[in-house]
């Protein structure tokens, strides 16, 4: 008879952050083995400030604060997408690279989902609507409440979506020098 090794189920956290300068979606999964359970989904509100610099010091903190209280593992951030407004384009990349700062000032690994593979993840449809992708993570996690604003629905969109791509490129967007030092030893002079 042979006998199998039992799988350890491991937990992993992923916060997911749907970025943005006037409201920031995030959302905490736990994951162990296939099963997810969602911790928590909303958005921090940042109409009422009007200085851009202030928005990005409330994404930063408020990002370090969910990091230090749910302590994820790995951050999933949805990227940026092609505009023909620069400018919009131009806030919403600082406020997707000021979240990703402070993921990597907790040494905490991130990677970026395009919103096209993001829906297509969740509802097998790249170009679903908000209100779509809501009602498949409904479906899919028995969700108690769906929340007002869809921007905590699609951060929740962005760990799911990473929680489905496990194995691929998980590493993407970790790399400090420490850690391309400790990889390569043989190119340090």
């Amino acid at each position: 008879m042979i006998r199998s090794t039992p799988t350890l189920l491991t937990n992993k956290l992923i916060l997911g952050v749907d970025p943005g300068t006037t409201i920031m979606g995030y959302a905490l999964i736990e994951v162990t083995g296939a099963k997810v359970k969602v911790l928590t989904y909303d958005t921090i509100n940042l109409k009422r400030v009007t200085n851009h610099a202030v928005k990005l010091k409330r994404i930063y903190d408020g990002t370090i604060e969910l990091i230090n209280q749910y302590l994820p593992d790995e951050m999933a951030i949805e990227a940026q997408f092609y505009s023909n407004n620069v400018q919009s384009m131009l806030k919403l990349g600082r406020a997707q690279g000021v979240a990703i700062a402070a993921a990597l000032s907790r040494d905490i690994p991130y990677v970026e989902y395009a919103p096209k593979r993001i829906k297509q993840s969740i509802t097998g449809n790249g170009n679903a609507s908000k209100e779509q992708v809501a009602h498949m993570l409904n479906q899919t996690l028995k969700l108690p409440d769906l929340p007002k604003l869809f921007d905590a629905t699609d951060a929740l969109a962005v760990a799911m979506c990473h929680h489905y791509q496990k194995g691929v490129n998980t590493q993407a967007g970790t790399k400090s020098w420490k850690s391309f030092l400790t990889d390569n030893p043989d190119r340090i002079k």
